[in-house]
């Protein structure tokens, strides 16, 4: 992954196997009065370094990243604060994109939540239909 390689050896693993196997993360859109909007989503960090995101249509966020597309990505549980990995980037909606039920990788990675939420991979694309890709502009590790 060429978005961690600036990273010493030891960090660059670390940091990698967080983007990889962290389940959630707090992305955070800007409303148009300016007002921050963080909430929880579920991540793919994808071979091209880019982050596939999937949202329920007509979402906040998505009205936000129409306006603004600059976001922040924070991954979940940071061991009390001394291991943030931080995402700035560019975020666009893209119509088109395969739904989740037709990305293996996103499929992996959130198998067993979306079976205990939504009974089956179908039940929710059809839910989050809305792909959001985010292009990083910079990791903070």
């Amino acid at each position: 992954m060429s978005l961690t390689s600036h990273l010493p050896a030891d960090r660059r693993t670390h940091v990698d196997g967080r983007l990889q196997t962290n389940l959630m993360a707090w992305l955070t859109t800007v409303r148009a009065n300016g007002q921050p909007e963080c909430v929880p989503v579920w991540f793919l960090l994808q071979d091209d370094d880019t982050v596939l995101i999937y949202s329920q249509p007509g979402k906040l966020k998505l009205r936000n990243i129409a306006a603004n597309p600059k976001v922040a990505l924070a991954l979940d549980v940071s061991d009390i604060g001394r291991d943030v990995i931080r995402i700035d980037g560019e975020a666009q909606q893209r119509d088109g994109y395969p739904g989740a039920n037709e990305v293996p990788a996103y499929v992996s990675k959130y198998t067993e939540r979306i079976a205990a939420i939504f009974g089956t991979v179908d039940n929710f694309a059809a839910s989050f239909s809305v792909p959001v890709l985010v292009t990083v502009t910079k990791l903070h590790a």
